[in-house]
C-alpha cells in the first residue's frame, strides 16, 4: 500500500507520493512512486502509482517503450511523447494500465494475488493549463475539477479530512503544500504502510515556469517541525473546546 495525492489549483499543480511498499509486516521496502513520464520543451507529465508494484512498473514501461495499438497486421507503438493534449495522454495511460492489468493482473490472479493498480496523471502539454486525472484499474478515468481540487489513491482515508476542510482551488501553492504535508503526516501517524521519503513535484500554472521536484527524506527538518507543531496545535485546540455539558461532574471538575 502507499499514499499518493494530487492537488489541482488555480495557481498550479502539486503531486506528492510516498515510497513505502510492503508484502507483509516483515518485508517492507522503498520504491519511487512518482514518475516523470515526459520532460521536454512541449510537455511535462508525471504519474503517481498505487497498487501492485509489478503492474505499475509494467504500465510505466509501456508508456516509455510504446503501447501497442489494437488491430491490423502491423502493430504500432505509441508513447507518451505523442498525445496532443492531456486528455489524449490520459487515454493512452488508461490503455497501458488496462493492458498491464490484463497481463500481469491475470497471471497474479492464478496465485491469488491482487494485481490491481491505479494512477494519478498530471502535467501539461504545450501552453495548456496543468491538468490532473485519476486513472482506474480498468483504464477509465476522471478529470479533476475546481469543486473538489484533489485526487487521492492508495491509503486515502487518514489524509482526507484536512483536505476536505481546508483545500480550495484558490489555495496558494505554498499553503497547499503545507496542507498536503499535513495530510501525509496524518497518514504516516495512523498507518505503517505509508512512510517517508516523500517525492513531490510542483508545476506553476504560468507556462514556461520551471517545475520544482524534491524528495522529503526521513530526517527532513521542515517536515519534522511541521508534524510537531501540528500535534501541539491539535492538542491545544481540543483543550480549548468546552466540555460536553452532560459530562459535568464526571471528570472531577
Amino acid at each position: 500500500m502507499t499514499y499518493c495525492l494530487g492537488m489541482l489549483l488555480d495557481a498550479g499543480l502539486i503531486m506528492i507520493a510516498d515510497t513505502r511498499t510492503n508484502a507483509g509486516v516483515d518485508d517492507i521496502s522503498s520504491y519511487r512512486k512518482l514518475h516523470c513520464l515526459a520532460d521536454s520543451s512541449d510537455r511535462c507529465i508525471y504519474a503517481a502509482s498505487a497498487g501492485n508494484l509489478s503492474t505499475t512498473q509494467t504500465t510505466i514501461g509501456l508508456l516509455r517503450e510504446g503501447v501497442p495499438s489494437g488491430g491490423g497486421e502491423e502493430t504500432l507503438l505509441r508513447t507518451i511523447a505523442e498525445p496532443t493534449s492531456m486528455f489524449r495522454a490520459a487515454q493512452l495511460v488508461g490503455e497501458a494500465l488496462q493492458l498491464a492489468n490484463e497481463t500481469v493482473g491475470k497471471a497474479l490472479a492464478t496465485i491469488k494475488i491482487s494485481g490491481s493498480a491505479s494512477l494519478l496523471l498530471g502535467g501539461r502539454i504545450g501552453d495548456g493549463k496543468p491538468a490532473l486525472f485519476l486513472i482506474y484499474p480498468s483504464g477509465n478515468f476522471i478529470e479533476c475539477k475546481p469543486d473538489v481540487p484533489f485526487f487521492q489513491i492508495g491509503e486515502t482515508k487518514y489524509g482526507r479530512p484536512i483536505l476536505d476542510r481546508t483545500l480550495h482551488h484558490t489555495t496558494s501553492l505554498a499553503e497547499a503544500m503545507k496542507i498536503g504535508f499535513l495530510s501525509f503526516d496524518s497518514s504516516i501517524r495512523s498507518n505503517l504502510a505509508v512512510a517517508r521519503p516523500l517525492d513531490l513535484m510542483v508545476m506553476p500554472a504560468t507556462p514556461g515556469t520551471p517545475t520544482l521536484t524534491r524528495r522529503i527524506e526521513e530526517d527532513d527538518a521542515y517536515f519534522d517541525d511541521l508534524s510537531a507543531r501540528w500535534g501541539d496545535l491539535l492538542a491545544d485546540a481540543a483543550a480549548s473546546i468546552p466540555d460536553p455539558p452532560f459530562m459535568a461532574g464526571l471528570n472531577g471538575h
